[in-house]
């Protein structure tokens, strides 16, 4: 890889940099971090047994004495199962205790909890069982294990806890293997970046209503609050009046979401008579967010501070963020690095701050379960490659200037343009298919495609549709379909010209 450019800190940085080391490769870690998720979930259950810790909205609440003994069992229920150390559990249960229970369970007992996006069609989760080689499939319509209490009490730091998918340009999932260490790292960048108490207390109560599966949900928010014996509460499925009750009912203090659902949030009906004071952290993130939905923010919710965050599953959620003092002025921007996180750019056409962004650090992945190639390809000497282009301002800001992925940002959901066409080009009656982002005021982007049929027919689209539900999960669906009568345009060596297709795409109505 050439010469990179590292992020530099400047005097405006605005996060601590106390009790941070390097180890012998130059890599940054917190040096105080508990050695892993069970000694965290431990000490929890002992100091503060009688505190809530996780609560399903309409379903049960447990406290962190509950939490811990009911894991336990499901630990040496899973443990009867035949699941050992480093053994692969599929969770596929829906956002909930009994996800939670799983995930922890799994993690009690020394294996690996592999989150399932619930939302994948069956030959996806096909695909990441037979990938993952889990050894118990916990689907939705299996009964949480249980068994005489197991505890494996000598992982540490850097064995792996959990599995989480992401999509990418060659179409099928890749499985990011996450340690304690990274799950802990970035529970502490949480703490540190929105300023919260190091101090575990009843004050964090976070509304959970993005997908456990997701490193947003479960690493920033459901593992944020167990870090600081506050309180997950979490909604089985977004209901935007459900989160305005929940605001009210269960003392919220912390937020995180996409800016769509904000938007939606704050135009609902009820939204503005709900007394939202006790509400101190307002967090976003995972798609471009306007200067005015700021500005809304941080008058719906005046007590609180609001904060922009980028990360990837490949890097346990966080890199940067961007704190409340810069939110409007700088609204543009994902903000500067993690305390623990080194940034560097591989610049392009000569421009040292403007390039693909780099980063390493302990929350960062050091290779992909099971993919040497698409490994080689992204972790080089050490550092990730994020397949961001992005530029960096005078005082470390990040700002994303484009994707080096062919990857649409549906309201947060990462869609991967080339799964899609591979769906579209199986489908009857098509014979080339492009997919690209088509601009949504809401969602940010939706999927729209370009058709072309075989044999100068043009395609049934409704049937074309039809076979990609069969194939893939719902917001990977084009919402926009344009059929065209010429191939599409390409270069010289075949590759597909979708800077031409986006200047000549006129749309028209969404299809649903």
């Amino acid at each position: 890889m050439p010469a990179v450019v590292p992020v530099p800190r400047s005097a405006a940085y605005p996060y601590p940099t106390t009790g941070i080391a390097r180890d012998a490769q130059g890599v940054a870690y917190y040096e105080d971090l508990p050695t892993s998720l069970v000694t965290l979930l431990r000490d929890h259950a002992d100091d503060r047994p009688d505190a809530e810790a996780v609560v399903e909205l309409g379903g049960r609440r447990l406290t962190y004495r509950q939490l811990w003994d009911a894991a336990a069992r499901v630990a040496g229920g899973l443990r009867e199962q035949g699941v050992g150390r480093g053994d692969r559990v599929a969770v596929r249960y829906p956002a909930g205790v009994d996800w939670t229970l799983a995930f922890l369970g799994t993690v009690l007992c020394g294996g690996i909890a592999v989150a399932v996006n619930t939302r994948l069609a069956p030959p996806e989760v096909e695909f990441v069982l037979a990938d993952c080689g889990a050894v118990v499939d916990l689907a939705p319509d299996v009964a949480l294990p249980d068994g005489d209490p197991v505890v494996v009490d000598d992982l540490g730091p850097d064995d792996v806890a959990a599995f989480f998918y992401t999509s990418g340009t060659t179409g099928h999932p890749k499985g990011v293997p996450t340690t304690h260490r990274a799950f802990l790292s970035n529970a502490r960048t949480m703490t540190v970046s929105l300023a919260l108490s190091d101090e575990p207390g009843p004050d964090l109560r976070t509304l959970i209503s993005v997908p456990l599966f997701h490193v947003t949900g479960c690493n920033s928010q459901l593992l944020v609050a167990l870090y600081l014996g506050g309180a997950a509460v979490i909604m089985p499925a977004l209901d935007l009046a459900g989160v305005v009750d929940a605001l009210v009912t269960e003392r919220i203090s912390f937020l995180v979401t996409v800016p769509a659902v904000y938007a939606l949030l704050l135009r609902h009906p009820r939204f503005a008579a709900a007394d939202v004071s006790g509400v101190r952290w307002v967090g976003y993130g995972g798609a471009p967010i306007a200067p005015s939905l700021v500005l809304d923010l941080k008058r719906a919710f005046p007590n609180s501070a609001v904060s922009n965050g980028y990360g990837m599953t490949e890097t346990a959620s966080l890199m940067t963020v961007l704190p409340d003092h810069d939110a409007v002025e700088h609204a543009d921007s994902v903000g500067y690095a993690m305390p623990v996180v080194d940034l560097a750019i591989a610049p392009l056409d000569g421009d040292p701050l403007t390039g693909e962004l780099l980063a390493r650090g302990p929350n960062v992945m050091t290779a992909y379960w099971q993919r040497a190639e698409e490994t080689a390809a992204t972790v080089v000497d050490g550092w990730l490659r994020t397949g961001d282009i992005v530029c960096a301002d005078e005082d470390g800001r990040i700002h994303i200037v484009d994707r080096a992925k062919d990857i649409i940002n549906r309201g947060g959901e990462n869609v991967s343009s080339v799964e899609v066409e591979g769906a579209l080009a199986s489908a009857p009656g098509v014979g080339e298919a492009a997919v690209l982002a088509v601009p949504d005021d809401v969602m940010g982007e939706k999927v729209g495609a370009v058709l072309v049929g075989v044999d100068g027919a043009d395609p049934d689209v409704e049937a074309v549709l039809a076979h990609c539900r069969e194939r893939l999960a719902d917001y990977k669906i084009p919402q926009f379909v344009r059929v065209v009568s010429s191939p599409l345009p390409r270069n010289a060596g075949g590759k597909l010209l979708k800077s031409r297709l986006r200047g000549e795409a006129d749309w028209g109505p969404p299809l649903r």
